[in-house]
Formats: C-alpha cells, sequence, structure tokens
C-alpha cells in the first residue's frame, strides 16, 4: 500500500499549515526529514531538512501509531510555517520518497473507514461537519460523526440477527425436540425494531433540511412589499424594488443563519392573472416553489385570496404597515416594523420541528431504513402464516439486515464511495 501525503489545511499563504502523511512508510520518511522522531502523540519542535541536509524550515512534528491513528495506520502531521515556497518545497521532498504519492480528495477518510475507524455514516457526518454553517448544522453534523446512527444501526441488526437465528433453528431441526413455536419472540424483536426505524424515518426530512437548509417563501400580490421585506430580512438589497407591479420575475433566494438555523428566504413573483408571457412563467415557479416551501409568509389584505393556500403553520401578515392607521398584524419592510417580530416567529416555528430531527440525514439514509422497514413488514406478515413459512421469513429478515448493514457502509456501497468521499478535500 502506498504510503500518501497532502496538506490538510487550507491552500494559501497562513500563519501555519498542516501536512498529513499516512501509510507504512510515513515514520521511516518522517525520520528521514526530520530525525530524530519523537515519541508517539509527543509534539517537538524539529528541522525539516531536504536531501542534502539543507533545512527547508522549523515545523512541530506529531506522530500517531497505528491503529491508534486517524486513518488506523501510522500518521505523521508536520506543522510548518504557512510560507507557499515552503509547502511547495516539502512536498516536493515528499514526493520524492519511493511507494509514497500525494493523496487522493478524501482518501485519509476512506482509509479511516476501510481501517474500521468510521462507518460510512460517520464519514458523511465528518463531510457535513466540514461543510457546517450554523449552529444547528454543527450539532447535527457532530451528533453523526459522533456514531449514534451506527451505534442504533448495530442495535437493530443484533435483534435481527437473534430473531433470523431463532427462525433458522426451527426451520433446521424441524424433526429434532426443539420449540416450534417461535413467533411471540420473533414477533417481539421485530415489532421493537420496525417501530424504532420508522420513527427515524419520520425524522429525516427535518434533519435533513437541518443539513441543506429550510425554504422559507415570501407569497403575496404582486406590489406587496415583498421584495423589501425580503431586503429588510436579508440586511441587503438582494431583490430589485420599484413601484412598478411585477417587477420580480423569478425567484430569489437568500441564504441566512437565523437562530443558528440554515434558512433560505424566497422571493417570488407576485400572484396576479393576465400577466405577459415572461411574468407568467415567474409566477407559475412561484406557486411551486410556494407549494414545496418548508414555512410560507403569506402578505395579504384580510379577506384576500391567492392560488398558494394557506397552513396552520404558515404566517399571513398585512403588508405595508408604514402606510396604514391601524397597523395590527402588518409588517413593514420599508421602516423594519414588525421585522423582528416576524423573525422571532420564523425561529419558532422552525425551531420546534427541528426538535423531530432524527439521526438519518441523507436521502441515502432514508432509503436504506425504508427497505429495511419493508423487509420487517413481509416478515411479520409471512410470521402470521405459521412455521410452514418461516423460511420465507428468514430471508425476508436477511434483506431488512442487508439494509441496515449497506446504511453504514458493510456491504453494497462500493459505488457509491468514489462519489462521497470525491466531495473531500485534499489532506482529509
Amino acid at each position: 500500500m502506498d504510503t500518501i501525503f497532502a496538506q490538510a489545511t487550507a491552500q494559501g499563504r497562513a500563519g501555519v499549515c498542516v501536512i498529513r502523511i499516512s501509510g507504512p512508510q510515513a515514520f521511516f520518511i518522517a525520520e528521514t526529514i526530520a530525525q530524530p522522531l519523537p515519541a508517539p502523540r509527543v509534539a517537538a519542535v524539529r528541522a525539516i531538512s531536504d536531501a542534502d541536509g539543507q533545512v527547508i524550515d522549523r515545523a512541530l512534528v506529531l506522530t500517531f501509531e497505528g491503529p491508534n491513528s486517524f486513518t488506523g495506520e501510522d500518521t505523521v502531521e508536520l506543522h510548518l510555517h504557512g510560507s507557499i515556497a515552503v509547502v511547495r518545497a516539502v512536498l516536493q521532498l515528499l514526493s520524492g520518497f519511493d511507494g509514497t504519492r500525494l493523496a487522493e480528495p478524501g482518501e485519509f477518510t476512506r482509509r479511516a473507514m476501510e481501517n474500521g475507524k468510521l462507518d460510512l455514516t460517520q464519514v458523511e457526518g465528518l463531510g457535513d461537519l466540514i461543510e457546517a454553517e450554523t449552529e444547528a448544522q454543527r450539532k447535527q453534523a457532530l451528533r453523526v460523526l459522533s456514531g449514534h446512527l451506527g451505534q442504533k444501526v448495530d442495535i437493530w441488526r443484533e435483534k435481527l440477527i437473534r430473531a433470523a437465528a431463532l427462525l433458522e433453528v426451527t426451520i433446521d431441526f424441524a424433526d429434532e425436540d426443539v420449540p416450534v413455536d417461535v413467533s411471540p419472540e420473533v414477533t417481539e424483536l421485530l415489532n421493537a425494531v420496525n417501530a424504532d426505524i420508522l420513527a427515524e424515518i419520520a425524522g429525516t426530512h427535518t434533519a435533513e433540511r437541518i443539513r441543506t437548509g429550510f425554504e422559507v417563501a415570501i407569497i403575496g400580490r404582486p406590489n406587496a412589499g415583498k421584495s423589501t421585506l425580503l431586503n429588510a430580512l436579508a440586511g441587503r438589497d438582494a431583490a430589485i424594488t420599484s413601484a412598478v407591479a411585477g417587477t420580480t420575475r423569478d425567484v430569489i433566494e437568500v441564504r441566512m443563519d437565523l437562530g443558528g438555523l440554515p434558512v433560505t428566504l424566497l422571493d417570488t413573483a407576485g400572484l396576479r392573472e393576465g400577466a405577459d408571457e415572461v411574468e407568467a412563467i415567474g409566477i407559475d415557479r412561484a406557486k411551486t416553489r410556494g407549494e414545496q416551501a418548508d414555512l410560507r409568509v403569506f402578505l395579504v389584505e384580510e379577506g384576500e385570496e391567492l392560488p398558494v393556500a394557506s397552513t396552520a403553520d404558515d404566517i399571513v401578515l398585512r403588508p405595508k404597515a408604514d402606510l396604514r392607521d391601524n397597523a395590527d398584524n402588518a409588517i413593514s419592510g420599508v421602516t423594519g416594523q414588525g421585522v423582528p417580530q416576524l423573525i422571532e416567529r420564523i425561529q419558532a416555528i422552525l425551531g420546534a420541528r427541528s426538535l423531530n430531527a432524527g439521526l438519518a440525514t441523507h436521502e441515502r439514509h432514508r432509503v436504506a431504513l425504508q427497505k429495511s422497514a419493508e423487509g420487517l413488514a413481509a416478515a411479520l406478515l409471512v410470521l402470521d402464516h405459521g412455521p410452514d413459512q418461516y423460511d420465507i421469513a428468514s430471508e425476508e429478515l436477511r434483506h431488512s439486515i442487508r439494509a441496515l448493514e449497506a446504511l453504514v457502509g458493510r456491504i453494497d456501497v462500493e459505488n457509491l464511495l468514489d462519489v462521497i468521499f470525491s466531495s473531500f478535500c485534499l489532506g482529509k
């Protein structure tokens, strides 16, 4: 196996740059360029020298013996001064050793998974943590990276294997002195796992929204002040505003952090009849995005009806409070009246929904859980037909178990790995 190396910190000039080396020759290389090598997990300052003995830099050197390292292999970190010239010289020096090459994107993490240090859900959690922009995203990614979902899957898997074993014993020793009716214990095990999986599936939509962002659409008639309100919420001129009705022709998106939650605000085209062809396209898009949004803010007059219907959780306000004598339940993007209260309501509604978020944060997770639940439902149905069909129930259980194993990356995920790890940066 090759020894790999890469810059683990961002490209460009910086105060400190970390170069990571992992593989069978990591310690030999480090001993060659930074002797004497410090003891594992003990930081020491060493001169980094080239093949001619010329000092390139003085760096902090850390070593980690496998399997007690991130990758599970012998690993060395060089904490260099972040000069572009220094980094280039050290990378060129490392490339001169036989059996050593620059790491591919995500290859350190991939080796960690292959060496049993992380399961696939933890790998995805690490990727989400790197991409996290808000506090809610950070907390959720850290929960997944900590292995909580994998631990749940292991518990479910053990119970299903126990249930399958009971069925197999009955099948294999049908003519022996073995209790035939194992269905009560098997049914109890399957019902318990099925309830847990269904609960996890129910929380996948919210969990994925925390990862990718909730969508909040501002909806109303033309010239209702939607774009002005969007600008007030965003704190900048994100949308063009004018007194001309129909100025907004397409959906304008602004990404924000509201109380630690990732939120994308949508300014939609005004809903009206008799628009020109281009505006009509924008109105169709507004209807579609409005219906798909997680939350809608309606700017409407009392009794006014729009093509997009509001739900109990949506926020309905009267527009242009600055032009009204009675500003009850009204908002103004011009003066800011009601804007702080609107932000608080959006945070409260989305925050309450976030409490139901599960640990499964990707569509891939939901699909695997759904397949497992379908296998359990089929097994429970067959169990009702008695011992003569235990072999069918056992096969359905195997399908359910394999779906869970695919979830954590134990089987049938080779085609996914290149896609998943390609999103990682070099050095991770």
